[in-house]
């Protein structure tokens, strides 16, 4: 057993399977996905691992998927044999980006020296807490002090509530506000898409901070915002209705080579700013994305080609994904067509992966990492 399996995270049954899988596989490291709904049951998988000498490291999310759709609970326990462990970092946003990067990068270049140079570039895959308002100013940062050493790849953990709470861990500690950085193989270097329609009318963030719009084109964001919903989609944008809607209106943020980074806006403040996931450089051009009805097959073909072009058959091989939250709440119950079409696509053996609240990898495969909304996330999961 040293494909990714689920656990119900029942302390009797998980201790059962973890003696059983290293005993044959002496060594090997664990990134454990968890489910929100089964966060109390966190420490008895710590506390196993602890007592087994299991190096342990992963995130708590909304929700686990497999290739049937999501599961109830419960965790995803993925082996890898990374050289080096994980490293757990807590993050103090007060101190800025720049600090933050270069305790990430420290700890990065630290895990690279263990790395062996047999196994080419290694992927940085990073799990942070979606609660930073800073994350996209961190990799500018990082990809500053790291470059071209490691493929990009990562997550935002956290609850769909977007409600504070302790979301990373490892054997040890279990911590809020921080990141875990994790070396991985090149085939974990990720694929990413959205699929979104992006129409040619811009507008400007006239005054923003962190992830906080409070101007678009010198106006309050609400009201501008309001207004282009009211304009291209007809429909009425209340404060009542801002959560449940601003899913479905995301905006987009146009980069200088004309690709396009979804933002979801999920709050709204009383001074009439709007809070989205992922930062929003003051000055961006941005774009009301129209968001499709339905999702299509085009979005998942798409990643999959990406796979098989750089990977070969991918087929009976884990597959492991990450869907955004924001995607399936304006999905709804159509998300499940979307993800079981990524399961018969890919063929893959088995499908794993979670609902996130943000996602992290580069445009193109040798690219830059960018911050993401609204996409799905796949990579190869190869233990050893």
């Amino acid at each position: 057993m040293n494909a990714p399996w689920h656990s119900t995270l029942d302390s009797g049954q998980l201790e059962v399977q973890l003696r059983q899988w290293q005993s044959s596989h002496p060594g090997q490291q664990l990134l454990a996905l968890v489910a929100e709904s089964d966060q109390q049951r966190l420490p008895e998988l710590q506390t196993c691992c602890l007592h087994l000498g299991i190096a342990l490291a992963g995130g708590i999310f909304p929700r686990l998927l497999d290739g049937q759709g999501f599961l109830p609970g419960g965790a995803w326990l993925l082996p890898h044999s990374s050289p080096a462990n994980a490293a757990l970092l807590g993050i103090h946003s007060d101190r800025g980006a720049a600090i933050a990067a270069r305790q990430m990068a420290d700890q990065v270049q630290h895990m690279l020296q263990q790395w062996p140079a047999a196994q080419g570039k290694p992927t940085l895959f990073m799990l942070f807490d979606a609660m930073l308002p800073d994350i996209a100013s961190i990799l500018d940062e990082l990809y500053l002090l790291l470059a071209d050493q490691v493929y990009y790849a990562g997550v935002n953990a956290g609850s769909e509530s977007f409600q504070p709470m302790p979301c990373l861990f490892d054997q040890h500690h279990t911590i809020g506000h921080g990141v875990l950085c994790l070396l991985l193989p090149s085939s974990a270097n990720p694929v990413i898409a959205h699929g979104y329609a992006a129409p040619q009318q811009t507008t400007c963030a006239t005054a923003t901070a962190g992830n906080r719009i409070f101007q678009i084109d010198w106006r309050p964001a609400f009201d501008s915002y309001r207004l282009m919903v009211k304009e291209q989609f007809g429909a009425e944008l209340t404060r009542e209705n801002f959560y449940s809607f601003g899913v479905h209106f995301p905006l987009g943020v146009v980069l200088a080579n004309q690709q396009v980074l979804i933002r979801v806006p999920v709050a709204l403040e009383d001074d009439g700013s709007v809070f989205c996931v992922g930062e929003v450089p003051e000055n961006a051009l941005l774009i009301m994305l129209q968001a499709p009805a339905e999702p299509g097959q085009e979005c998942v073909d798409s990643i999959v080609a990406s796979l098989r072009q750089r990977h070969g058959d991918i087929s009976q091989q884990p597959l492991l994904g990450f869907y955004c939250a924001g995607r399936n709440m304006h999905f709804g119950p159509a998300a499940l067509q979307e993800i079981s079409h990524l399961q018969a696509s890919s063929a893959a053996a088995p499908l794993v992966g979670a609902l996130t609240l943000g996602e992290i990898a580069s445009l193109q495969e040798w690219g830059y990492p960018l911050f993401h909304n609204a996409s799905i996330l796949c990579s190869l999961w190869r233990s050893a």
